[in-house]
């Protein structure tokens, strides 16, 4: 199935939105019992980090990677390059099974997961962003 150039935007924003909530949502399960201030100052230093670090680029990238397409339409999958793919199903492989194994505390994954969460929800919504910048153009 293919869509056009600007969906991809739009199905990246989905999907990291998705994820990001996903993953937030487990996150703000485990907090009740950790909410403390150095525990959300380091929720919010994972999120800066994921953010600046890791997601912004990637937003970065991948938009300009959509923008450079010739064509105006494109494979639906296409809103991500195999490494893209290859990063989140290990994020999502490891995730599961930290916690499946037990091997994290409860703590760990109240405060990384709020945070790792929140920083994959804005990466969807920065995509989400460039879309809505796109369809203005």
């Amino acid at each position: 199935m293919k869509v056009k150039r600007n969906t991809l935007l739009l199905l990246a924003c989905l999907v990291w939105s998705a994820a990001g909530v996903n993953i937030l949502r487990i996150g703000l399960m485990a907090y009740p019992a950790y909410c403390t201030v150095p525990d959300i100052a380091l929720s919010v230093a994972v999120f800066c980090v994921f953010l600046v670090f890791v997601f912004g680029k990637l937003v970065r990238k991948h938009t300009a990677r959509i923008r450079s397409y010739g064509d105006e339409r494109h494979f639906f999958l296409k809103f991500f390059d195999a490494k893209a793919f290859a990063v989140m199903a290990v994020m999502m492989v490891g995730g599961i099974g930290l916690r499946a194994s037990g091997f994290a505390p409860e703590q760990f994954i109240a405060v990384f997961y709020t945070g790792l969460g929140a920083a994959l929800l804005m990466a969807g919504l920065l995509f989400g962003r460039n879309f809505g910048r796109a369809q203005l153009a």
